[in-house]
């Protein structure tokens, strides 16, 4: 699904510049605009040879009814829809702080007392619509919460995490997120390292190479073995 622009500029924030529609219901309402945009554009004598829009996203001829179906910020429109599933689905403690990224807002307050271990399986869950028009603050969402975490704080959350946990673990750490860290806040307790390159080398083993060169050990651990 190509990107929409809004003649005004306007934009929503967190909305990816491509993404894919793939339940029926919602592919046949674009198409139904697309067909009445090509109609009404006939109508009006417009040239439509060699008008490629069969295959672009039902904007080139544009209605009221293309404009409320695919703005981003339509609250109508299928990315709402999107974006609305996406933060109904987040964990529990998450959801009123994934409805205002979804609304539009651009930094909402982190919400507290929610366990960095649930960041992280949010982060590595597997989402049914991977490439729908909520993607993009499926990826964001997460990190804007790890991202601020002191290591040691993340390292322990490691130890709390489950499956789905590691997995975005393993993500956020293999990440600029993290990498671009001083070498001071990159050092990271045996056990978490452990885990984290454990999980890489069975699961994501394309993340080996930069956890092995990035993680640094703790200076508590080198105190510990000498």
């Amino acid at each position: 699904m190509g990107d929409f622009s809004r003649p005004d500029g306007a934009r929503h924030p967190h909305h990816p510049r491509s993404y894919e529609i793939t339940a029926p219901g919602e592919a046949g309402e674009v198409r139904a605009v697309r067909e009445l945009g090509r109609r009404l554009a006939a109508a009006a004598g417009d040239d439509l040879f060699g008008c490629s829009c069969g295959d672009d996203d039902g904007t080139r001829h544009a209605t009221p009814e293309s404009n409320r179906l695919l703005d981003p910020l339509s609250p109508d429109g299928i990315p709402a829809r999107h974006r609305a599933r996406w933060a109904a689905a987040a964990p529990l403690g998450l959801r009123e702080y994934a409805a205002a990224l979804a609304a539009g807002a651009e930094d909402p307050a982190p919400p507290r007392g929610v366990p960095l271990s649930v960041a992280f399986g949010w982060l590595g869950a597997v989402r049914p619509q991977p490439r729908d028009a909520a993607w993009l603050l499926a990826e964001r969402a997460p990190l804007r919460l790890l991202a601020g975490a002191a290591t040691a704080e993340l390292a322990w959350a490691v130890r709390e995490s489950d499956r789905a946990g590691l997995e975005g673990a393993v993500r956020f750490f293999a990440g600029e997120e993290f990498t671009t860290r001083h070498p001071k806040r990159r050092r990271v307790p045996d056990t978490a390292r452990d885990l984290l390159l454990r999980h890489a080398r069975s699961h994501r083993p394309g993340d080996l190479a930069v956890l092995e060169r990035r993680l640094l050990r703790a200076p508590e651990d080198r105190i510990r073995r000498s």
